[in-house]
């Protein structure tokens, strides 16, 4: 599926290739601006560990975002009731769980980020099994609150993971079109 936002062009997802893309995407993960990924200090042989094992869990995916064909995010779709947060909440039907990333770029383009996450949430809603979108980003990440409020996120409360401190927050369908109902 891909989509189209304005004035930025278009944007599609594939599945990633662990081995392929695990150059590109170490680049990504070791860069200053993706230290919430905390994958800071990962060698080459660790990103592609990392994204092989997800390749081969049942309850994992791993996507390489494209904008206008090019390599531009990373997207993870993962079944809450079997990974990232067993146990520390209790998963609805059609609860689906949510990574992404933008890669980095020295040329930043306004409203690129929000549209990336569109377009993720798009993809994921896509699916008519999928209900609600749940992500558990670190407390800290102010900005990824920010842009996850603007497509219809609604913070749930804070949970203890073992990496890191988290805002489990939740958005349904409803709630994506209605917050991003006005970018068609």
């Amino acid at each position: 599926m891909s989509t189209t936002a304005p004035a930025l062009g278009t944007f599609s997802v594939r599945p990633l290739d662990p081995i392929a893309d695990a150059e590109l995407l170490h680049g990504w993960v070791t860069h200053p601006k993706a230290a919430f990924w905390m994958m800071q200090d990962a060698r080459l042989q660790d990103v592609e560990r990392e994204y092989m094992a997800i390749a081969a869990a049942e309850h994992h995916d791993a996507f390489i975002g494209l904008h206008n064909g090019e390599p531009a995010f990373l997207m993870e779709r993962y079944d809450p009731q079997h990974v990232e947060l067993v146990g520390l909440y209790e998963p609805e039907p059609g609860d689906v769980g949510m990574h992404f990333l933008v890669a980095p770029t020295d040329t930043p383009v306004h409203g690129f980020t929000r549209a990336v996450i569109t377009a993720v949430m798009r993809e994921l809603f896509a699916d008519p099994a999928t209900r609600r979108v749940v992500v558990e980003p670190d407390v800290a990440n102010k900005a990824v609150h920010a842009l996850n409020e603007a497509v219809g996120f609604v913070p749930g409360r804070e949970i203890q993971k073992p990496e890191k401190k988290a805002l489990l927050s939740f958005c349904t369908r409803e709630q994506f079109e209605a917050a991003v109902g006005a970018d068609r």
